[in-house]
């Protein structure tokens, strides 16, 4: 288990990210059209995993948006946003943000959270995901992982950028 923060309160999450060089851990999870994606989904491609737990919150909408703008500038790259937002949600927000470039998965009937180590497993959070970035190359391996230290905090776009 991983323990990261929100405002300075400490929570655990159901494990800990995969680990550079791995597999990426396969999953499925529910498009904003209620239809499934999963990782096959993307097989050939390079991944930007963009984990948070709600597009409701401010921190969350802006790495919605950050990713949206940087998606349309790469080569062979895909960027799957996840949370266990309900689909309907994500469905309003990316059509009222004019969001594009990105999927949006979420994991309310998956086991994502676990496979990745990022299910918040206490306090207010609890069954959302933590703030994390995988990416993942063409041939499925795990190539940057960050799981941010301080849920209200932004993930680093430089550094998950850097390694495309």
């Amino acid at each position: 288990m991983a323990t990261v923060t929100l405002k300075g309160n400490a929570f655990e999450t159901a494990g800990t990210l995969p680990v550079v060089g791995s597999k990426a851990p396969m999953f499925t999870l529910v498009k904003t059209d209620l239809s499934h994606v999963s990782l096959a989904d993307y097989s050939g491609s390079r991944v930007i995993l963009n984990i948070f737990p709600s597009v409701d919150t401010a921190v969350c909408a802006t790495s919605v948006r950050t990713f949206n703008k940087s998606a349309s500038e790469l080569n062979n790259t895909k960027v799957l946003c996840v949370s266990a937002d309900l689909p309907f949600a994500t469905a309003r927000f990316c059509g009222a943000e004019g969001i594009e470039n990105v999927a949006i998965g979420s994991s309310f009937r998956s086991d994502f959270g676990k496979s990745y180590g990022v299910a918040f497993t206490n306090g207010p959070l609890a069954g959302l995901l933590s703030r994390s970035v995988v990416v993942i190359d063409e041939s499925g391996d795990v190539i940057y992982t960050e799981q941010v230290a301080e849920t209200t905090e932004e993930p680093n776009y430089a550094a998950a950028m850097a390694v495309l």
